[in-house]
């Protein structure tokens, strides 16, 4: 950062291993806006590369090349167990202001699992120096050192000291469900962003260091995050913030801010700030015009430039902006903090996509593309010609099954939304094929043959006929179909034939009568041709062989309705066969009414000529006595196979006092309950008429008295 100036720069002690490789430290960048540092520093007690996210693990442990630093004499100081691997940076430095500050987070995979518990991993940040004062000793600074990794307050940052319980605002939760980070890093808690910051004598020489080890054990990981920048001794400061990270943007697409920091401890009182402008790009040309002079309000301690690219369109290469601060510290030297940052142009995508040529069809091939020049990642997508969308991946699979050249559009778009279109073209180019089969029809007598025309073929070609034939003519075939495959040293072509057959035999017969009623007598007429053996099957279980084209006949019995499948198969030699197959249906015709004394249940075809009915039968009572006790209360018929009855009653005078027909005698019945017109009757002989129909259809009538007698 500005205003100091650091040397003797030592790794675990060793001035060499600051210029070398250290699997414990490693220089860090990150796009992720949940985590609140874009660049800086990283020590961890194992390897750094373990600090990377997502946090996918509960206990992440990389020793690697880690070191032991039992040493130490200051991690073992503020350790509450013996010190293991880990790493110590330290350097000396002399300030140009009076405050130094920078900013650093600290985190480590034991919590939560260790917070409280012995097994805290040992993390201290030392300082030494004139006015500097502590526990800490050093040789040269009498006054010993001091930790100034403290929260505010004075209370040193440690996982027992910083947690879930204690000193709450001060700890970040990043496991699910908070995962704070969203995967930024591995570790599963950290303090919150905090500055440390001491009271120094400027052009004064002061040592520092930061230390950090596992305690008792190699497992569980920590580290500290070191903010780019942000070690600073100077009244302000300029640092530059891009989204990529680095010092460069891009026009019609990223922005820059400058930002102005001043130590924590000069917030009380307002600050204004000139600065200057160099470099060559233009203000108001190349980018906006920036707020100038700077204004920190009391209790700011920093504020933000926004600088934002002008899209022109001209190719112009990288051009620069550099925001100079100059202050005098206490010393009385003029002490600079400047930031540069550099505008380019919007890029150039470059897309290389694969334009395969192909020899074999029907098949299909990986279509990829990449892309380069822009801001990545890319978005590719896939397109026909026409703009009809194939997909959005980096690489489409495309089938074909014939010549040609067939063209995709493939787009990529970076990060900027800068676009490039480029053509991927695939070409098919099969050579070999089969031209003709030519074909020799086969008699009964395997005599076919199929021979092959091929063009186009390269190097070595085999013929594979599905009968399992090989060579371009092949003889002595049956009647059917064969299939040729032919492979070249490239590709493979495939094509049918079929070989016909000369004077094949022909089954066909007619049946007389060709269905009916059991028992069925059918005549069968043989009209097949070509034939030297004829096998008949009737479908009821009986066969029959000839030698020549004779008739035939047979009787079908059955209690149950069949139908029989008969079939004549025809044979010439031992190679040709035809057949021909035809349904009789023969039914059981009898009587099929339920009502009907001969009801046949397995029946399926009605005669109802073959129906016997029963006889109807009609009971008259006579004395009926209507008093009211429900007993021989009413006159009426007792009936068996009857469908409808007539029925009239007189009285001897011969006036009828009660008549009518009922037609279906589920629904009413003709009873009479010895009153007329709503009054009762006399007592005395009535005559009754009636005329009942059975089932059957056929008719009975009587006639009788009956006497009425009321107790």
């Amino acid at each position: 950062g500005a205003g100091v100036v650091a040397t003797n720069i030592t790794i675990n002690g060793v001035p060499g291993l600051a210029n070398a490789p250290f699997g414990n430290i490693a220089y860090f960048t990150n796009a992720n806006a949940n985590f609140p540092m874009a660049s800086g520093m990283v020590l961890t007690t194992g390897n750094a590369a373990g600090a990377i996210g997502p946090n996918n693990s509960t206990n992440s442990t990389n020793v690697g090349s880690s070191q032991n630093v039992s040493f130490d004499p200051d991690l073992n100081a503020i350790a509450n167990g013996s010190i293991t691997n880990g790493v110590i940076l330290e350097f000396d430095f002399v300030p140009a202001g009076d405050t130094l500050i920078f900013n650093y987070l600290f985190g480590s995979d034991e919590y939560t699992e260790f917070s409280p518990s012995s097994f805290n991993d040992a993390f201290g940040i030392f300082l030494w120096g004139p006015g500097i004062s502590g526990p800490f000793a050093l040789a040269g600074y009498p006054n010993g050192g001091e930790n100034i990794a403290v929260i505010p307050g004075g209370t040193p940052v440690t996982i027992n000291n910083v947690n879930w319980v204690t000193n709450t605002p001060y700890y970040v939760y990043n496991e699910a469900p908070q995962d704070t980070y969203q995967d930024a890093i591995q570790y599963d808690g950290t303090t919150v962003k905090l500055t440390a910051s001491a009271s120094v004598q400027c052009n004064q020489t002061y040592h520092i260091k930061f230390a950090i080890s596992n305690v008792l054990d190699q497992a569980y990981d920590s580290g500290v995050f070191l903010e780019a920048g942000s070690f600073q001794s100077s009244a302000v400061s300029v640092a530059v913030a891009t989204v990529s990270g680095d010092t460069t943007i891009v026009e019609g697409c990223t922005y820059a801010d400058f930002i102005f920091t001043r130590p924590a401890n000069q917030v009380g009182d307002t600050l204004i700030i000139n600065y200057a402008i160099s470099g060559s790009a233009i203000q108001g040309v190349d980018y906006n015009n920036l707020l100038s002079p700077i204004t920190f309000l009391p209790g700011v301690d920093t504020v933000i430039l926004n600088l934002t690219p002008t899209q022109d369109g001209l190719t112009e290469g990288f051009e620069s902006v550099t925001i100079s601060v100059y202050i005098i510290n206490p010393c009385g030297d003029t002490i600079v903090s400047e930031g540069t940052i550099y505008i380019g142009d919007g890029p150039i995508i470059n897309i290389m996509e694969s334009d395969p040529v192909v020899q074999c069809y029907p098949d299909s091939v990986l279509l990829t593309a990449s892309a380069s020049g822009g801001y990545g990642p890319y978005d590719i997508s896939w397109t026909t010609m026409s703009g009809t969308p194939l997909g959005n991946q980096d690489s489409l699979m495309v089938n074909f099954s014939q010549n040609g050249v067939v063209q995709y559009l493939v787009t990529a778009v970076d990060q900027c939304n800068f676009t490039q279109t480029d053509t991927a073209t695939l070409t098919i180019n099969q050579t070999i094929q089969i031209d003709s089969i030519s074909i020799v029809n086969s008699s009964c007598v395997p005599s076919g043959v199929l021979s092959a025309v091929t063009s186009g073929t390269t190097g070595n070609v085999t013929y594979n006929w599905s009968n399992g034939q090989n060579g371009q003519t092949i003889q002595n075939l049956s009647s059917g179909w064969y299939q040729l495959t032919i492979t070249d040293d490239v590709c493979s072509a495939s094509d049918s034939a079929f070989v016909g057959i000369i004077s094949p035999p022909i089954a066909s017969f007619t049946a007389t009568p060709n269905g009916g009623c059991a028992p069925l007598s059918v005549g069968f007429i043989n009209n097949s041709q070509g034939g030297d053996s004829y096998t008949w099957s009737f479908g009821n279980g009986q066969t029959a062989t000839t030698v020549t084209n004779a008739n035939q006949s047979m009787d079908y019995i059955t209690n149950d309705p069949q139908t029989y499948v008969v079939t004549l198969l025809v044979s010439q030699g031992l190679n040709c066969q035809d057949t021909m197959s035809m349904q009789i249906p023969v039914n059981v015709c009898d009587c099929i009414d339920p009502e009907a004394i001969n009801y046949n249940l397995n029946a399926n075809v009605s005669n109802p000529s073959l129906c016997i009915y029963p006889s109807p039968e009609v009971i008259a009572p006579n004395v009926i006595t209507p008093d009211g006790n429900d007993i021989n209360d009413m006159f009426f018929l007792q009936y068996k196979n009857v469908v409808s009855i007539e029925l009239v009653i007189v009285n001897r005078w011969g006036d009828v006092m009660f008549d009518g027909t009922w037609y279906d005698l589920t629904l009413a019945q003709p009873i009479w309950d010895g009153k007329f017109n709503s009054k009762e009757a006399n007592e005395g002989v009535y005559t009754y008429t009636y005329i009942a129909v059975g089932v059957s259809g056929a008719e009975i009538s009587g006639h009788g008295f009956f006497h009425l007698i009321r107790k």
